[in-house]
C-alpha cells in the first residue's frame, strides 16, 4: 500500500516507521524540514516539505495513487481540512484524522471522517487505571453507546455454556482469552474458571448486565 501521513511529530514519525518496518511505501507531510529528522536514517520513504491540505504538496506526496491518508499534526483545523481535501478531492477513501477537541471528533465521525480523539482515549485510560476494575470499559465506540468490557467468568456462571449467558443478558460475547489464548466462542462452549470474557453492550444496559452476570443463571 502507499500510506500519505501529514505531521512528522512524535506520532507521525513512528506510524510512519512501523508502516515502512511492514512493507508499506510511506510519503511524509510536514511544513518544518526538520521534523523529518525523527525518522531516523534508515527510512526509505518520500518525505514532502509543505502544509498538508495544500493539493500540490498533496500530489507531490502521491495522493493521486495513494491508498490511504492519515492527518496526525498537533492542529486539530490542518488535520480536518488535509483529511476532507484527501476524501473530498482526490477520492482517497480510508482516511483517518487525530482530533484533540472531543466535541470536533464526534462532529467529524458523523461527516463520515473516522477520527482518533486523542484527548478522551487517553483520559479513559487513565480513568481505566485509576478506578476499580470495571468500573470503565476497554472500549466506546464513537457515539458513546455501545461498550466493550473485558470481565473475568463470574463463579455462578462457571460450567454454564456462552450461549445461556447471552440468552439471558443483554449482552454478546465477542471472543473468550483462556490460558492466554483468545478463541471465538460457540454457544455450546463451556465458560471456565479464568475465562476472560469481552462483551459488547449498549452502555445503557451496563448495571443490568453485570447484576446478571453475578446473580447467576435462573432455575430451569
Amino acid at each position: 500500500m502507499h500510506i500519505v501521513i501529514m505531521g512528522c511529530g512524535r506520532v507521525g514519525s513512528t506510524l510512519a516507521r512501523e508502516l515502512e518496518h511492514r512493507g508499506h511505501d510511506i510519503a511524509v507531510i510536514d511544513s518544518v524540514p526538520d521534523a523529518f529528522r525523527r525518522l531516523g536514517p534508515s527510512f526509505r520513504g518520500l518525505t514532502v516539505t509543505g502544509l498538508g491540505f495544500d493539493r500540490d504538496v498533496l500530489r507531490r506526496a502521491g495522493i493521486e495513487d495513494t491508498d490511504a491518508f492519515a492527518a496526525v499534526s498537533s492542529g486539530d483545523n490542518s488535520n480536518i481540512i488535509s483529511a476532507r481535501v484527501a476524501r473530498e478531492q482526490f477520492g482517497v477513501d480510508n482516511v483517518v484524522a487525530r482530533i484533540y477537541d472531543p466535541g470536533r471528533a464526534e462532529v467529524y465521525e458523523r461527516l463520515g471522517i473516522p477520527t482518533v480523539a486523542t484527548v478522551t482515549w487517553a483520559a479513559d485510560q487513565v480513568l481505566r487505571r485509576l478506578l476499580p476494575a470495571g468500573t470503565e470499559p476497554v472500549y466506546r465506540d464513537p457515539s458513546g453507546r455501545i461498550r466493550m468490557d473485558q470481565i473475568l467468568a463470574p463463579q455462578a456462571w462457571i460450567g454454564h455454556p456462552v450461549g445461556r449467558l447471552e440468552s439471558a443478558i443483554e449482552a454478546r460475547i465477542s471472543h473468550l482469552t483462556r490460558l492466554g489464548a483468545g478463541s471465538i466462542p460457540q454457544a455450546e462452549t463451556v465458560i471456565q474458571e479464568g475465562d476472560l470474557l469481552h462483551m459488547f453492550m449498549f452502555d445503557e444496559h451496563s448495571d443490568d448486565v453485570m447484576s446478571a452476570l453475578q446473580t447467576g443463571p435462573e432455575d430451569d
